[in-house]
């Protein structure tokens, strides 16, 4: 029943256990990894870049729109009026903006004036960009003038003042992009309404205004934690995967996320990546990382349970051997007590007639009352060294007389149980050692009898010592265990046991 008993409890504890600790953790670890399979399943990490990615592209064309549209205005300000437009005035405005390229200002009434870079000219490629750029315009305006003024009225109605043309114009053997800005204008005095035009250089946009626009862009936005460090940025065409343009640290490769630039550079798009590594590598990455911490968290708990099951077993071991030292301790206790009540209640009855029998019983009543204090000097002993502050006074000790001293205190148990005690101690040095420690070793070493058999004809008790304490040889003793019974009057005693004298209080 004790042993059911015990594994209840212990059954009870480790339930316990699981139910406040196992279960919340190991449910925590098999919800993230069904999270993270759902992340894997659903690319969620991809995703999230992506969108962090779209979002920095649409800052990105924002502030290079309003960088553009700076510009345009700087140059609008100088247009001079449909009435005095004429090559001069227009030259000036090239001279003055040396990022535009060309100029020109159409009335249906004048036709198209258009200009280009004087110093530009020279090259056959730029000069036949500006003529392929002139018939166009000119044939397009006098087609679709009034439309276009009345589109282009509404959109400055609407707050956009712009509107922005791009195209692949020929230079030589090769295209340039060049973005066009077009605008209304009217002459206040004679009411006359023209569309006014400005194309940005192609050289310019490519070798100068995108690469420092994106750098700066790409530098605002790590300050403002809009990116990441390592994200880089570029601009190409749209049916080209070469890139126009892009910032510094761009090593090539296709853009994660791509953005059309359909407001001031229309044709165009932002394309957005990592440097040295993409996206689904990314994913990869995190989801090893995650199950291996996972993994790790697992180990960790399993180890805890493993602690904790040890550490709950070694208490529940721990109160059984209180509980036992209780009991101990309290027969421990009743034996020297008993005989001491036993001698003294025979010495108060006066029963005794003969004085040297009266000596006899002093004389064991003060052996049990020292055995009484030996034990409760062990327990107190006990507690001290399990605490860590037990003493030690080592002295030069003659261990013949400490072990004879010590046997004597079993001389009359033996004698009573009908056994002849006899002692042989050898010639031994004397050594230091404490003079109330070695007693209680000697007390639960093979020589005091742990177990005393009564037999029909006494026994012969014989203890030889030599070359110190711990080498003897006994009869009618086991040293399985520290017992002694005594049977009573007219009982023939056979191998029956009970607690002895103080074996569990030394260490």
């Amino acid at each position: 029943m004790k042993a059911k008993r015990l594994w209840n409890e212990r059954t009870r504890l480790i339930l316990i256990m699981e139910l406040a600790i196992v279960l919340p953790a190991a449910v925590l670890v098999i919800l993230s990894a069904t999270h993270l399979k759902h992340i894997q399943r659903d690319r969620g990490v991809e995703a999230l870049f992506q969108r962090e990615f779209g979002e920095a592209l649409a800052i990105s064309e924002k502030r290079l729109n309003h960088k553009a549209y700076e510009l345009m205005d700087d140059v609008r300000k100088d247009f001079p009026a449909p009435g005095n437009a004429c090559s001069g005035n227009l030259d000036r405005i090239l001279a003055g903006h040396p990022y535009v390229a060309h100029v020109f200002l159409y009335t249906p009434e004048g036709g198209i004036v258009f200009r280009s870079q004087p110093y530009r000219l020279q090259d056959s490629g730029f000069h036949q960009e500006a003529e392929y750029l002139s018939t166009m315009f000119a044939g397009w305006f006098k087609v679709d003038f009034s439309d276009m003024t009345e589109k282009l009225t509404k959109l400055q109605k609407k707050g956009t003042p712009y509107y922005f043309d791009g195209t692949w114009s020929p230079r030589g053997d090769k295209r340039v992009y060049q973005t066009i800005a077009i605008f209304p204008t009217i002459d206040e005095k004679t009411g006359t309404k023209a569309l006014a035009g400005i194309a940005f250089d192609g050289d310019y946009l490519r070798d100068q205004f995108f690469p420092q626009m994106l750098n700066e862009v790409m530098s605002r936005n790590v300050a403002e934690a809009q990116t990441d460090k390592n994200t880089v940025i570029m601009v190409h065409g749209k049916s080209e995967s070469s890139p126009l343009a892009a910032c510094d640290g761009w090593d090539g490769g296709t853009p994660e996320v791509e953005r059309n630039m359909e407001a001031v550079f229309p044709g165009l798009a932002l394309g957005i990546k990592l440097r040295g590594t993409t996206l689904a590598a990314i994913g990869q990455h995190f989801f090893r990382s995650s199950f291996l911490t996972l993994a790790g968290l697992s180990l960790v708990l399993a180890c805890g349970i493993a602690l904790t099951y040890r550490n709950v077993s070694k208490e529940m071991a721990l109160a059984r051997l209180k509980s036992d030292f209780v009991s101990n301790v309290s027969h421990e206790l009743r034996t020297p007590l008993s005989l001491i009540r036993l001698y003294a209640e025979t010495l108060e009855m006066g029963r005794l007639t003969n004085p040297e029998k009266y000596q006899e019983y002093y004389c064991i009543i003060r052996k049990e009352s020292e055995r009484l204090t030996a034990l409760i000097n062990n327990i107190l002993d006990f507690s001290r060294i399990e605490a860590g502050r037990k003493e030690y006074d080592f002295r030069e000790t003659d261990l013949r007389e400490l072990v004879r001293n010590t046997l004597d205190s079993y001389r009359y148990q033996i004698e009573q149980h009908g056994f002849t005690y006899e002692e042989k101690i050898d010639e031994v040095p004397p050594v230091r050692v404490d003079r109330e420690a070695i007693p209680g070793k000697a007390v639960n070493s093979p020589l005091p009898c742990r177990w005393i058999q009564h037999r029909t004809k006494p026994q012969q008790q014989q203890h030889n010592v030599g070359g110190g304490v711990g080498n003897g040889s006994h009869s009618g003793c086991s040293s399985g265990e520290n017992k002694i019974w005594r049977a009573p009057d007219g009982q023939n005693p056979d191998c029956r046991r009970r607690t002895g004298h103080g074996r569990r209080f030394a260490r």
